[in-house]
């Protein structure tokens, strides 16, 4: 099996579990994930299945977020899992100040990312590091958000805005709710996430668990193929050619240097080249789609 699985997450599994979940359905001992997703989010979570693992560089980095943030609570992991820091009223606020507010996290902002989060400092995982009770200097990260817009404010003691929101890798919406809750002084929370983009895949076409296993029992399921997922320029060879970029073997090409498909005269995708100074080098060599 080789291709890709566009899963809608369910909430309250981490990304691990999701692909142990896989593996099981699908009875496969090579899958894994594009862009982690924290246990109380759900949506889109890419799944590579067999030897598209090794073709998860290659997918595109955009994506993007349905949030809903809540005023007047500050937590510990900055969202509902963690353990109450703070709470005041925030009732005051208003959609006008929120949304001034939120217009300072466009474009690209340094960001401190979560303390319970899965970057690693000194080899370790913040999120091990944070349970063991030590106090770890978070570093600031340079991430890009590409677009902010509200969709809903929901007026209480405890206010909520929704929002969406596109952005580059890296990004967490976490830290986005904690730092706009200290700009308008109540504090916030991130109180749900839903991501609707990640890989050039969409949450209008993800399956959920059931649907996944219901289709492999019929024999019915079909992963995306690679050559559907990818945004980099296609170059097709010969059949000669072709077979010897399947053997690894560079080949002549007249064409600008980049990161390229490799497809058959059959269109068939092979795999992923580079074309440097005149010659085309494999990156990644797949057996070529039935």
């Amino acid at each position: 099996m080789l291709g890709f699985l566009n899963l809608h997450k369910p909430q309250g599994m981490t990304s691990h579990d999701c692909v142990g979940k896989v593996r099981r359905i699908c009875g496969l001992k090579r899958v894994g994930h594009g862009g982690t997703l924290d246990p109380l989010a759900t949506g889109v979570l890419p799944i590579a299945l067999g030897p598209a693992t090794r073709l998860l560089p290659y997918l595109p980095e955009q994506k993007a977020y349905e949030a809903t943030i809540r005023f007047g609570l500050t937590t510990a992991t900055d969202d509902l899992a963690g353990k109450v820091l703070t709470e005041q009223a925030a009732g005051h606020l208003s959609r006008e100040t929120v949304a001034q507010a939120l217009l300072k996290f466009i474009g690209a902002i340094e960001q401190r990312p979560p303390a319970y989060s899965a970057i690693q400092v000194e080899g370790q995982r913040l999120y091990d590091l944070a349970r063991q009770g030590q106090t770890v200097s978070v570093p600031m990260r340079t991430v890009k958000v590409t677009e902010m817009q509200i969709l809903a404010w929901h007026s209480a003691e405890r206010p909520e805005v929704e929002v969406a929101i596109a952005c580059g890798p890296g990004t967490y919406i976490r830290s986005i709710a904690r730092d706009v809750g200290e700009i308008v002084g109540t504090g916030a929370t991130l109180a749900q996430l839903t991501r609707t983009l990640s890989c050039g895949l969409s949450l209008a076409d993800s399956v959920t668990f059931e649907t996944l296993e219901e289709q492999v029992n019929q024999g019915t399921f079909v992963p995306i193929s690679p050559s559907f997922s990818l945004q980099q320029p296609m170059i097709i060879l010969p059949p000669a050619e072709a077979q010897r970029f399947g053997w690894g073997q560079k080949l002549p090409q007249d064409r600008p240097n980049g990161v390229m498909q490799v497809h058959d005269s059959c269109d068939r995708f092979l795999g992923m080249g580079e074309i440097i100074e005149g010659l085309l080098k494999p990156k990644v060599v797949l057996p070529p789609e039935d």
